[in-house]
């Protein structure tokens, strides 16, 4: 097992790790629209708030070397579902082709005042089952 760091996304902003790479799955901590590099939520709304997610979770991915491909589950948690259509079309254009499962819930509150979370696990195929070192 190996904890996953990364300064490519936000620090964690409690006592948990960014993920945990178990050598066969990867399991990434939800996300939220933190800049890495200020800690602060990015402007706009849930459009902007979920790319900025996805920088995030492609960051930790890529420091387990893996990518969004390898994902087959993700719990995606949003403040108001009435802005689930916007969400969803950032999320469709980001996964692309690749269409893991996944639960949406609708939450009272998220961390720092952010409108989505989304955690992930990935799956190491055949071809990514090297643990990268760094």
């Amino acid at each position: 097992m190996q904890i996953i760091n990364t300064h490519d996304a936000p620090e964690a902003i409690g006592p948990y790790s960014q993920a945990i790479d178990t050598g066969d799955m990867v399991f990434c901590s939800g996300q939220i629209p933190l800049d890495p590099g200020t800690m602060t939520l990015v402007e706009g709304g849930i459009a902007e708030q979920t790319r900025q997610v996805f920088a995030n979770l492609q960051n930790v991915l890529a420091a387990a070397g893996l990518a969004l491909n390898n994902v087959v589950k993700t719990t995606v948690f949003v403040s108001d579902l009435g802005e689930f259509a916007e969400l969803n079309a950032v999320y469709a254009k980001c996964f692309g082709s690749h269409k893991p499962a996944r639960a949406t819930v609708q939450v009272a509150a998220l961390p720092l005042g952010a409108k989505v979370e989304i955690e992930a696990i990935a799956v190491r195929t055949h071809e990514t089952r090297t643990i990268p070192t760094s």
